[in-house]
């Protein structure tokens, strides 16, 4: 009988302690939530729905345990190892079976006391309230059924003089049409008298922003190769690392290229975008440089690679990688970007392997990545142009080059760098901001 009696009360014991080893929202569950999806799942923001607190978690539990399951949530997509982020928010494995296990054994809410506290950001933009907000001025709707590249000059800055910004957020007026989004500065004053010429908000620019580059505009000749900051299906916005800034001049416009694809849908769409001034001294300018391949041809029912390297003869230049935005289109598989120094060291930039043009992004590296004279940057681009391909937007399937429309593709990685001898800032002797 004591025997017995001893046996229910270990069988007791162990059930009182598993109890208490699941994990429950408040102790275990909320905090990976606020670090790791409430970024995208908060109100007004890219995610379907919000994931603020339990009742919202309760709600969704059975859509996250699919999608955690599978690993298509958070959609981080750099390989682990090759290469290092910033603001990594994939889940660790721990993290995972945390969030499987308080589903599977029930959603315990738990008692509340160790719940974080919300964020503080309850602004629409995810860094918080821009310094300074412009908006597209008046909406503009894209005909249907056909790419367009439109360009529209955005309102004066309200800058009095070259002003540094530490980050720069675009929010889609329209996220079914908007394909992406580029920023150019001009200081030449032409895109201005090309706005509205046609009797429409702003101007035709197929093939880039139609800014000359020429003596009265030197300093924006890197700017125009890449822009100052683009925008893509899933791209977070970020704050550049201390010290390092973005140049808006004092006498440029900034000017907004908007890619629509309107297939299915269209609509008024009126951009915004959000400034952020340096609130550190200026020491580096920011660069973005666009290691591209524009010749190159996927035939039908293939499964093909594509390099790209920049620059196609190496210099005596030294700079430091801060961060890097791979971009592809539909076809687009895998993209790997790697840094090979004159010796043939090879340093790995990043690499994603299950490329998804819907989820696309700027990575910023924890460490900035020198990149010593002579060095070059390959980017290797992945492309499956078959039947097998789900996204392939062409059937019959046909050969599909370089090109700006969504059913032509792309192979390019935007480096953003700063120079280890930046001539073009010490000319314009930079100031941190007043």
């Amino acid at each position: 009988m004591l025997v017995r009696l001893m046996a229910v009360l270990v069988c007791l014991v162990a059930l009182a302690t598993l109890a208490m080893a699941q994990p429950t929202y408040s102790d275990d569950v909320a905090k990976i939530y606020q670090a790791k999806c409430q970024i995208c799942h908060r109100d007004g923001d890219v995610a379907p729905f919000a994931l603020n607190n339990y009742d919202d978690a309760f709600t969704w539990a059975f859509d996250t345990y699919r999608v955690v399951t599978r690993g298509e949530m958070p959609p981080w997509k750099p390989v682990a190892g090759y290469g290092d982020f910033r603001g990594n928010y994939a889940l660790t494995p721990e993290e995972r079976q945390t969030i499987l296990d308080w589903i599977l054994n029930g959603l315990a809410p738990g008692d509340g006391t160790n719940t974080p506290p919300p964020p503080t950001n309850s602004s629409v933009w995810g860094l918080g309230e821009p310094d300074v907000t412009l908006t597209v001025p008046r909406s503009y709707t894209p005909p249907m059924g056909t790419d367009v590249y439109r360009c529209f000059v955005l309102p004066p800055t309200g800058f009095n003089q070259d002003t540094y910004l530490s980050a720069i957020d675009v929010r889609p007026g329209d996220r079914q049409i908007v394909h992406h989004v580029l920023l150019f500065t001009d200081t030449t004053g032409t895109a201005a008298k090309m706005d509205g010429q046609d009797g429409n908000p702003g101007y035709d620019c197929f093939g880039g922003s139609g800014i000359p580059v020429d003596t009265t505009n030197i300093f924006a000749s890197l700017d125009a190769l890449g822009g100052i900051a683009g925008w893509a299906p899933g791209t977070r916005p970020y704050f550049l690392p201390d010290g390092i800034g973005i140049l808006i001049p004092n006498n440029g416009r900034i000017v907004m290229q908007v890619h629509y694809h309107p297939f299915g849908v269209t609509g008024p769409d009126q951009t915004q975008i959000g400034l952020y001034k340096m609130r550190t001294q200026v020491q580096k300018r920011l660069y973005n440089i666009p290691v591209v391949n524009t010749s190159f041809k996927v035939p039908p029912n293939t499964v093909q690679d594509v390099t790209a390297v920049f620059p196609p003869t190496p210099l005596p230049l030294s700079a430091k990688a801060i961060l890097i935005f791979p971009h592809m289109h539909l076809l687009g598989k895998k993209i790997k970007a790697d840094l090979i120094d004159s010796s043939g060291k090879v340093t790995p930039l990043i690499y994603e392997d299950n490329w998804d043009f819907n989820w696309q992004g700027a990575y910023t590296f924890t460490n900035q990545i020198p990149i010593p004279n002579y060095s070059q940057v390959k980017v290797t681009c992945t492309f499956d142009n078959t039947a097998n391909n789900p996204k392939n937007p062409n059937d019959p399937i046909v050969a599909v080059g370089w090109g700006e429309r969504t059913t032509d593709e792309m192979c390019v990685g935007f480096v953003g760098v700063t120079l280890d001898v930046d001539p073009f800032t010490i000319l314009r002797n930079i100031q941190p901001n007043q």
